[in-house]
Formats: C-alpha cells, sequence, structure tokens
C-alpha cells in the first residue's frame, strides 16, 4: 500500500505522494486512475513529491486528472509547502516544478504565501503561436470575438475580461479556448469581472482538468492581465468558485506573490498494484 494525502485550496484538491523515499513513478494512465472520482481518490491534479534534481529541497510533479504532466499548479504549491513547512518545523521552504523555484513562506494560520517569480509576457515565453500583443489580441470564438490577454505563470493562461462572469457558458467556451490554434500547448482560460479594481471575479477553466473551484497560477495571471489593462492596480483580491486568493505582483523585481488557504482534507492509503490491474 502507498500512503498519501489528500488535501486542497479553496477546493482546488489534490492527491499528494511523498516518493522521496521509494522514487515513485506514476505514469498518465495511473494519474488518469487515482484522479478519477468515481473508481480512483477523485482530485483535479495528483502531486508526486520527488528528490530535488537541481534547486529546492523537493520536486514537486503534477499531474491533470486528463493524466497529462504540467508544468505549474499554484495551489497545489500551497499544500505541498504546508506539507513541508509542518515536516521541516519552518517557516519557509523551496519548491522546484517544472515550472521554475518557488519560494514559500508561512502567512500565519492556515495562511500560506508563495513568490511565484516574474510572469512571462512575451508571446514566445506562453508560448503563442505567432507573434502578437499578449496584452490585448482578439480571439473568434463561434463568431464571437473576445480580447483576450496571455500570460504565463510557469504554464500558459488565456484572461477574458468581461461584464458578468456567471453568465459565462464556460462548459462550452473553456476548451475551445484551451484548443485555439493560438496556443501550440494549450492554455488555461480566466474569464474575469472587474468588481472593483481591488477586487475580481474569476471563473477558471484548467487546461487538462476542466472548471475547478480555484487556479493559484490563473489567479496571479488574472491580476497581471488586470494590471496590464489599466483594469486594477498592482495588488486585488481574486474571488475564485472556491473562495479569495490575495495576488500583488511586486513593482521592485516584478515578482507576483499569491497568499492563500492549504487544507488537510485526508490521509489514506492506496494499492497502486491494483489500481494498474483495472486500467
Amino acid at each position: 500500500m502507498t500512503a498519501f494525502h489528500k488535501m486542497h485550496g479553496l477546493g482546488n484538491d489534490f492527491v499528494v505522494f511523498d516518493g522521496r523515499g521509494d522514487g515513485l513513478v506514476l505514469d498518465e494512465a495511473s494519474a488518469r486512475a487515482i484522479a478519477d472520482r468515481r473508481r480512483g481518490v477523485g482530485c483535479d491534479q495528483v502531486i508526486v513529491l520527488e528528490q530535488p534534481n537541481g534547486g529546492g529541497e523537493v520536486f514537486m510533479r503534477i499531474y491533470n486528472s486528463s493524466g497529462d504532466e504540467v508544468e505549474a499548479c499554484g495551489n497545489a504549491a500551497r499544500c505541498v509547502a504546508r506539507f513541508l513547512m509542518d515536516e521541516k518545523h519552518r517557516a519557509h521552504v523551496s519548491i522546484d516544478t517544472r515550472g521554475g523555484l518557488l519560494l514559500c513562506q508561512d502567512a500565519e494560520g492556515d495562511l500560506v504565501t508563495i513568490d511565484m517569480g516574474q510572469p512571462g509576457l512575451g508571446w514566445r515565453d506562453i508560448p503563442l503561436a505567432r507573434e502578437m500583443d499578449t496584452a490585448a489580441f482578439p480571439l473568434l470564438i463561434e463568431n464571437q470575438e473576445f480580447v483576450a490577454t496571455a500570460v504565463s505563470i510557469g504554464n500558459p493562461h488565456c484572461v477574458i475580461f468581461t461584464e458578468n462572469a456567471e453568465r459565462v457558458p464556460l462548459s462550452k467556451l473553456g476548451p475551445q479556448i484551451e484548443h485555439h490554434g493560438f496556443f501550440p500547448a494549450r492554455t488555461n482560460v480566466e474569464f474575469v469581472q472587474p468588481l472593483t479594481p481591488e477586487r475580481l471575479r474569476m471563473r477558471v477553466w484548467e487546461r487538462g482538468a476542466g472548471i475547478t473551484q480555484a487556479c493559484g497560477t490563473g489567479a496571479c495571471a488574472t491580476l497581471v492581465a488586470a494590471h496590464r489593462r489599466g483594469l486594477s492596480p498592482r495588488a486585488a483580491e481574486i474571488v475564485l468558485d472556491g473562495g479569495v486568493l490575495n495576488i500583488a505582483w511586486r513593482a521592485e523585481d516584478d515578482h507576483v506573490l499569491m497568499t492563500g488557504p492549504t487544507s488537510l482534507a485526508f490521509r489514506g492509503d492506496i494499492d497502486l498494484a491494483s489500481l494498474e490491474t483495472r486500467l
């Protein structure tokens, strides 16, 4: 049996495996089976902690519920940071990911602040299929033209501002934008309604996971996009389906800071060998 932690950040939930000791390796099919909400444990992302291979105290490997491996997940990083802080009895840890090194700090109570680094704003950074103004470009979906802003927070995001986020048919538009030809690596999709300059309502379609309760990197991308479009200052509350994240885009070094809660739902054990026979 293999132990796991079921954790979530604002309802964006994860199955976290500590593979530092036994070198646990998952493939796409195993990750998909674990994430299945009827036949597996159920989650938005499966996380495997590995020995660091460069910077950081641990390497965090991330699989979406679709089974594909991705570069970054802000809510998962906060949960892993809390896991490591409790383990090491320290108020700060560093986590390496495919999207870059994350510096994490206890923010009291259940809150964790993560320095997500500098956002990628160039068309190659995101990436986009061709050169265009990433701050505002036209995106045609089903004969409807949206004005989109593209940002990388270690992973690609397409942010679209709207007058009413609740009325957006996200389950219809999300997958079409995710797979649009502008985004060769596919993209996460955020529809955002400015409530005030310091408070933004965001709904998210996550690449490879669909509609989720929250997306940490998406909240970071939303703040960056809002500031670039003149809709928000460099700090704001991002209101997601699962709750609120506080995001700041620091002027002195352009690093994005994300603060939000973490929660341990339960601990368990799973027979991975038996799971493989059911794939």
